[in-house]
């Protein structure tokens, strides 16, 4: 029996980076599991939609559809637009969708790694004020998640980390920045808590002009391409779930 189509769902941007860095992921994704057929739709601005590959899938004879939104809270996209068009699929699919990507200790694995890929070393870290900067959301579940992740990963070691955001809340990464300044950090890096490029990563990017370290998007980090699978795996076998990730 062949195994579930995993399709990323990816929200899609007028930024060409944006699309360019989700494909690269995927690669990822498939390189680390090579036999499972990944495709990869967008919600909106970049081709194909979810919905075309959906009606492909369908019209290739395709049954079993794991459908993984690429998104790092459970904001607006996951709660509403994906289920919506998941919704409008072709009766003849089965369709599990799976959970986001955060949080996850991947995910602050692969903050580090692209902190450490921009300078910093792991001898700076009880030096070092993070600033983790998101894309911000309205929804305060995704808010909550955001400040939850900050104070795990500050007792890992780092001098301090704060979040911020781009949209939506406050406090803007140009604040937090000023603020682990006036708590007296040695240095301050900020840590896009970012998938792709775009509008708002390049906000992040310019408010963090005062900061000693920009770290790059997460973007197709190793651990993220293995996260996308361990979310692909849950769905499959909802027991995986229980197992945390």
């Amino acid at each position: 029996m062949a195994a579930p189509v995993l399709l990323v769902i990816a929200h899609g941007s007028r930024d060409p980076r944006h699309a360019a860095t989700v494909h690269a992921l995927v690669e990822r994704v498939r390189a680390q599991r090579p036999g499972l057929r990944v495709e990869t739709g967008f919600l909106d601005f970049n081709v194909p939609s979810v919905h075309g590959v959906l009606a492909s899938l369908a019209a290739e004879g395709a049954r079993d559809v794991v459908a993984l939104p690429l998104l790092l809270t459970r904001a607006f996209h996951a709660k509403s637009d994906i289920p919506a068009v998941l919704r409008a699929a072709p009766a003849r699919l089965r369709i599990r969708q799976a959970e986001v990507l955060g949080p996850s200790p991947l995910l602050l694995t692969a903050l580090e790694r692209r902190l450490y890929e921009a300078g910093l070393s792991p001898a700076d870290k009880s030096s070092t004020g993070v600033v983790l900067a998101s894309a911000g959301s309205s929804d305060p579940e995704a808010i909550a998640v955001i400040a939850d992740i900050a104070r795990e990963w500050w007792h890992t070691g780092w001098c301090a980390v704060r979040p911020a955001f781009a949209s939506a809340r406050l406090p803007r990464t140009e604040d937090a920045v000023r603020e682990l300044r006036a708590l007296g950090c040695a240095r301050v890096a900020v840590a896009p808590y970012v998938l792709a490029p775009g509008f708002l990563p390049d906000r992040i990017a310019r408010g963090a002009a005062g900061a000693d370290v920009l770290a790059e998007v997460l973007g197709p980090a190793p651990e993220v391409a293995r996260l996308l699978l361990r979310r692909y795996d849950a769905a499959c076998h909802p027991a995986l779930q229980a197992l945390g990730a």
